[in-house]
C-alpha cells in the first residue's frame, strides 16, 4: 500500500467544510471558517475587481462578498434562495464566499488528500492542497491562504 506523503497537517484526522459550485465538489478546512450564512444580496462597489460581488454588513463590519466561481476560473455564480456565504478568515481578514449550497462537514485522514494530477485544470492548480477521494465523488481541498494573496487582501480591504 502506498501512503502519500502530505504536508501542513498536524493530526491524522482533519476537518473540512464541503460546498458545491457549478456542480462540482470543493473543500476548505473548518479551522478557516467564522460561520455559513444564508444568502443575502450585497452592495456592489464601483471598480471592484471582477471576481467582488460588493460588500456586506456582518454584525457592524463590513466585509467583501467574493464570487468564488469567478475567482477559480468558473463562471460566474447567479445567487439564489438556496446559495449560501461562506465567512472564512484569511490572512486576518474576514471575507464572504458564495456558494451553489454547502454539502457536508466531514472528518478525513490526512493521508486521504492526494496530490492534484499535472493537467490542465479550470481552476489555478496553486488553489488546491489536493483532491480526496470521497464516496459520493472528488472534492477539490482548497487553500485560501494560496487562493487570497496577502497583498490581494489588502486591496480587498481597501
Amino acid at each position: 500500500m502506498t501512503t502519500i506523503k502530505t504536508t501542513g497537517f498536524a493530526g491524522d484526522t482533519l476537518e473540512i467544510i464541503a460546498f458545491r459550485l457549478h456542480d462540482q465538489e470543493f473543500c476548505v478546512k473548518t479551522t478557516t471558517i467564522r460561520e455559513i450564512r444564508g444568502w443575502a444580496p450585497s452592495t456592489p462597489i464601483p471598480h471592484s475587481p471582477p471576481e467582488v460581488i460588493g460588500v456586506m454588513n456582518l454584525r457592524g463590519t463590513v466585509i467583501p462578498i467574493i464570487d468564488l466561481a469567478h475567482k477559480l476560473g468558473m463562471k460566474t455564480t447567479v445567487a439564489n434562495e438556496r446559495s449560501a456565504i461562506v465567512v472564512a478568515e484569511v490572512h486576518n481578514m474576514v471575507v464572504g464566499l458564495v456558494v451553489d449550497r454547502v454539502s457536508d462537514i466531514l472528518t478525513i485522514g490526512a493521508d486521504q488528500i492526494q496530490p492534484v494530477p499535472e493537467v490542465t485544470t479550470s481552476f489555478d492548480k496553486v488553489y488546491a492542497e489536493g483532491i480526496i477521494a470521497h464516496e459520493n465523488g472528488m472534492i477539490c481541498f482548497l487553500n485560501l491562504s494560496r487562493m487570497f494573496k496577502e497583498r490581494e487582501i489588502d486591496e480587498l480591504a481597501a
